[in-house]
């Protein structure tokens, strides 16, 4: 096992997610992080409702955040053809979006269904994301395949492992699909430190995401914790991402209907404090 990585992760990698601070606008966000000593920014799609897209992107890089990716695409199973297709149309936009925006990535939460197999749900996901690779490309745009922990497998996602979604991004063979690693979905995982190893023979992770793991945890969606909250074993998984050698961004996605409720500049100084400590 790699040693656990003792120092800080350093400030000028952390990058926030605009659903971790849910109730402010985009562009009150990107002040308040910056303020902070935030420098990247990850974009989700409804923080872009009403607005001018480049506008925006050029106002996070005026503000001087760096705009780490787009969340999410994906959602590509369904037994209706029609539901497919829309989901595909939809990831074409959310990578003329990300264009637009100015961000390199676009995370995929791949989706599920519970009238279908999830055999039949991965192979719907492997087609979609291959029809899509064309225009990622055009677009400098690369996409992350994000495996969900299992308990979304029926609707969610049916990518649950690090080891699904690098069979994935093998098969489909470009160079524009990687994974995304998100420590609440794999940290139970006894195979998570071979499969980061993985990642980095064939320089395909994309995107690091931290939180932790409550106990009790009240709701399996929005009552993820603060770094140093729970269980999850922080500076050992950023050790095993290190050594496959990221450098990248390192990602705070926090879903919490507790967190959403406080003072979000408050909460905004304890993810900074968390992330230096435990991160």
């Amino acid at each position: 096992m790699c040693p656990v990585i003792l120092e800080s992760a350093p400030l000028s990698r952390l990058c926030i997610h605009t659903i971790t601070t849910k109730p402010w606008s985009i562009e009150e966000a990107a002040t308040r992080y910056a303020s902070a000593g935030v420098q990247g920014i990850t974009v989700w799609r409804d923080a872009l409702n009403g607005r001018n897209i480049a506008l925006t992107g050029r106002m996070l890089r005026e503000t001087g955040l760096s705009v780490v990716s787009l969340c999410r695409g994906g959602f590509f199973a369904s037994p209706e053809k029609e539901k497919r297709r829309l989901a595909i149309d939809d990831n074409r936009k959310a990578i003329e979006e990300a264009f637009l925006l100015g961000a390199p990535l676009i995370v995929l939460v791949c989706g599920a269904d519970p009238g279908q197999s999830l055999d039949e749900s991965r192979k719907q996901i492997k087609d979609g994301i291959a029809e899509l690779i064309p225009e990622a490309e055009a677009a400098k745009v690369k996409l992350a395949i994000e495996p969900l922990h299992p308990m979304y497998a029926d609707s969610r996602s049916a990518i649950n492992t690090l080891t699904q979604a690098n069979d994935l991004a093998e098969a489909l063979q470009s160079p524009q699909v990687g994974v995304a690693v998100d420590v609440y979905h794999l940290w139970w995982d006894p195979r998570l430190e071979e499969e980061i190893d993985r990642c980095g023979r064939n320089n395909n992770l994309l995107a690091f995401h931290v939180c932790d793991w409550k106990t009790p945890t009240v709701d399996l969606l929005n009552d993820r914790g603060l770094m140093g909250e729970g269980c999850i074993p922080l500076k050992t998984i950023r050790s095993w991402v290190e050594k496959a050698g990221f450098g990248g961004f390192i990602e705070v996605e926090i879903f919490s209907l507790e967190y959403w409720k406080m003072d979000q500049w408050e909460f905004l100084k304890r993810i900074v404090s968390t992330y230096e400590k435990f991160v």
